[in-house]
Protein backbone atom coordinates (compact mmCIF):
# COMPACT_ATOMS: atom_id res chain seq x y z
CA UNK A 1 0.00 0.00 0.00
CA UNK A 2 1.35 3.28 -0.85
CA UNK A 3 0.71 6.85 -0.13
CA UNK A 4 0.55 9.96 -2.94
CA UNK A 5 3.36 11.53 -0.02
CA UNK A 6 5.53 8.10 -1.21
CA UNK A 7 4.64 9.05 -4.72
CA UNK A 8 5.79 13.33 -4.49
CA UNK A 9 9.21 11.84 -3.00
CA UNK A 10 10.29 11.55 -6.12
CA UNK A 11 9.48 15.31 -6.83
CA UNK A 12 12.15 18.62 -5.69
CA UNK A 13 9.65 20.00 -3.17
CA UNK A 14 8.11 16.50 -2.60
CA UNK A 15 9.55 15.14 0.79
CA UNK A 16 9.15 18.62 2.05
CA UNK A 17 5.15 18.61 0.66
CA UNK A 18 4.62 14.99 2.59
CA UNK A 19 6.56 15.99 5.75
CA UNK A 20 4.33 18.99 6.40
CA UNK A 21 1.23 16.96 5.75
CA UNK A 22 1.88 14.84 8.43
CA UNK A 23 3.42 17.44 10.24
CA UNK A 24 0.08 19.98 10.28
CA UNK A 25 -1.54 16.59 11.39
CA UNK A 26 0.75 15.68 14.64
CA UNK A 27 1.22 19.25 15.55
CA UNK A 28 -2.36 20.37 15.66
CA UNK A 29 -4.39 17.20 15.81
CA UNK A 30 -6.55 18.14 12.54
CA UNK A 31 -6.23 17.06 9.34
CA UNK A 32 -5.30 19.29 6.71
CA UNK A 33 -8.11 20.72 4.11
CA UNK A 34 -5.92 21.08 1.33
CA UNK A 35 -3.16 18.50 0.77
CA UNK A 36 -1.58 20.22 -2.05
CA UNK A 37 0.97 22.49 -0.36
CA UNK A 38 2.00 24.46 -3.64
CA UNK A 39 4.47 26.78 -2.12
CA UNK A 40 6.99 24.44 -2.61
CA UNK A 41 6.56 23.04 -5.50
CA UNK A 42 7.77 24.19 -8.64
CA UNK A 43 11.10 23.71 -10.85
CA UNK A 44 13.48 27.23 -9.33
CA UNK A 45 16.18 26.52 -8.44
CA UNK A 46 15.52 27.34 -4.24
CA UNK A 47 12.25 27.98 -3.07
CA UNK A 48 11.57 29.54 0.36
CA UNK A 49 8.07 29.44 1.87
CA UNK A 50 6.58 30.41 5.27
CA UNK A 51 3.42 27.67 5.81
CA UNK A 52 0.89 28.12 8.55
CA UNK A 53 0.75 25.03 10.96
CA UNK A 54 -1.67 25.94 13.13
CA UNK A 55 -0.52 28.88 14.91
CA UNK A 56 3.33 27.74 14.05
CA UNK A 57 4.49 29.85 10.86
CA UNK A 58 7.18 27.00 9.13
CA UNK A 59 9.63 28.29 7.58
CA UNK A 60 11.08 25.96 4.85
CA UNK A 61 13.82 26.28 1.53
CA UNK A 62 13.61 23.70 -1.12
CA UNK A 63 16.77 23.32 -3.84
CA UNK A 64 17.51 21.14 -6.26
CA UNK A 65 20.59 20.96 -8.64
CA UNK A 66 24.25 21.01 -7.20
CA UNK A 67 24.40 25.06 -7.67
CA UNK A 68 21.61 25.50 -6.04
CA UNK A 69 22.18 23.26 -3.06
CA UNK A 70 25.70 25.00 -2.62
CA UNK A 71 23.53 28.22 -2.45
CA UNK A 72 21.76 27.30 0.43
CA UNK A 73 24.35 25.74 2.37
CA UNK A 74 26.41 28.54 1.94
CA UNK A 75 23.52 30.53 3.21
CA UNK A 76 22.97 27.91 6.03
CA UNK A 77 26.54 28.61 6.97
CA UNK A 78 26.38 32.54 7.10
CA UNK A 79 23.07 32.22 9.22
CA UNK A 80 20.79 33.17 6.60
CA UNK A 81 18.81 30.20 7.09
CA UNK A 82 18.97 30.20 10.82
CA UNK A 83 15.25 30.56 11.22
CA UNK A 84 14.11 28.20 9.17
CA UNK A 85 12.85 25.01 10.57
CA UNK A 86 12.31 22.71 7.17
CA UNK A 87 15.12 22.75 4.45
CA UNK A 88 14.92 19.96 1.61
CA UNK A 89 18.05 19.58 -0.77
CA UNK A 90 17.96 17.00 -3.97
CA UNK A 91 21.13 17.07 -5.67
CA UNK A 92 19.29 16.38 -9.23
CA UNK A 93 18.22 19.05 -11.76
CA UNK A 94 13.97 18.09 -10.46
CA UNK A 95 14.29 15.88 -7.97
CA UNK A 96 15.11 12.37 -8.37
CA UNK A 97 12.79 12.55 -11.07
CA UNK A 98 15.43 14.55 -12.93
CA UNK A 99 18.49 11.56 -12.22
CA UNK A 100 20.50 9.61 -13.54
CA UNK A 101 18.08 6.32 -12.79
CA UNK A 102 15.44 7.98 -15.41
CA UNK A 103 15.22 7.32 -18.79
CA UNK A 104 17.15 9.80 -21.29
CA UNK A 105 17.08 12.00 -22.45
CA UNK A 106 15.92 14.97 -19.68
CA UNK A 107 14.90 18.42 -20.02
CA UNK A 108 13.50 20.90 -18.10
CA UNK A 109 10.15 20.10 -20.58
CA UNK A 110 10.59 16.78 -19.61
CA UNK A 111 11.04 17.19 -15.89
CA UNK A 112 7.87 19.17 -15.53
CA UNK A 113 5.96 16.30 -17.18
CA UNK A 114 7.01 13.96 -15.02
CA UNK A 115 6.24 16.07 -12.24
CA UNK A 116 2.82 16.83 -13.60
CA UNK A 117 2.14 12.88 -13.73
CA UNK A 118 3.49 12.32 -10.30
CA UNK A 119 1.07 15.28 -9.06
CA UNK A 120 -1.42 13.63 -10.57
CA UNK A 121 -1.12 10.11 -9.40
CA UNK A 122 -0.91 11.28 -5.84
CA UNK A 123 -4.28 12.83 -6.53
CA UNK A 124 -5.68 9.59 -7.72
CA UNK A 125 -4.77 7.92 -4.22
CA UNK A 126 -6.77 7.24 -1.98
CA UNK A 127 -4.27 7.73 0.70
CA UNK A 128 -2.24 10.88 0.30
CA UNK A 129 -0.80 11.06 3.80
CA UNK A 130 1.83 9.14 5.31
CA UNK A 131 0.49 8.67 8.77
CA UNK A 132 -2.97 7.40 6.90
CA UNK A 133 -0.38 4.62 5.32
CA UNK A 134 -1.84 1.46 6.97
CA UNK A 135 1.91 -0.32 6.83
CA UNK A 136 3.34 2.98 8.49
CA UNK A 137 0.57 2.42 12.01
CA UNK A 138 1.33 -0.96 12.50
CA UNK A 139 5.07 -0.08 12.46
CA UNK A 140 4.42 2.49 14.93
CA UNK A 141 2.15 0.56 16.81
CA UNK A 142 3.94 -3.02 17.15
CA UNK A 143 7.68 -1.43 17.43
CA UNK A 144 8.33 2.00 17.18
CA UNK A 145 5.78 3.77 19.67
CA UNK A 146 4.50 6.82 18.52
CA UNK A 147 5.91 9.62 16.12
CA UNK A 148 8.69 11.63 17.54
CA UNK A 149 8.92 9.04 20.52
CA UNK A 150 12.30 8.26 21.82
CA UNK A 151 12.44 4.87 19.88
CA UNK A 152 11.71 6.04 16.34
CA UNK A 153 13.94 9.15 17.36
CA UNK A 154 16.60 7.09 18.00
CA UNK A 155 16.54 5.09 14.74
CA UNK A 156 14.77 7.23 12.00
CA UNK A 157 16.88 10.59 12.41
CA UNK A 158 20.43 11.27 12.05
CA UNK A 159 22.63 14.08 13.50
CA UNK A 160 25.27 16.28 11.58
CA UNK A 161 28.91 15.20 12.48
CA UNK A 162 31.29 18.14 11.31
CA UNK A 163 34.14 16.32 9.71
CA UNK A 164 35.88 18.83 7.98
CA UNK A 165 39.46 18.63 10.19
CA UNK A 166 39.18 14.50 9.43
CA UNK A 167 38.97 15.06 5.81
CA UNK A 168 41.14 17.24 5.44
CA UNK A 169 43.99 15.66 7.76
CA UNK A 170 43.15 12.39 5.62
CA UNK A 171 43.97 14.37 2.18
CA UNK A 172 46.99 15.72 3.57
CA UNK A 173 48.16 12.11 4.74
CA UNK A 174 47.46 11.09 1.33
CA UNK A 175 49.29 13.84 -0.52
CA UNK A 176 52.57 12.47 -1.79
CA UNK A 177 55.54 13.81 -0.26
CA UNK A 178 57.70 16.27 -1.76
CA UNK A 179 61.38 15.12 -2.08
CA UNK A 180 64.32 16.86 -3.65
CA UNK A 181 66.47 15.84 -6.08
CA UNK A 182 69.97 16.62 -6.59
CA UNK A 183 70.27 17.74 -9.70
CA UNK A 184 74.34 17.57 -10.73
Amino acid sequence: MSTGAAVIFGNTGGVMEAALRTAYALITGHELDNVNIEAVRGMEGVREATIQVGDLPVKAAVAHGLANARQVLDGIMSGRFKDYHFIEIMCCPGGCLGGGGQPFPTDPKIRRKRAEAIYLQDRELPLRKSHENPAIKQLYEEFLGEPLGHKSHELLHTHYTPRAKKTASKAEKAQPKKTKVPVT
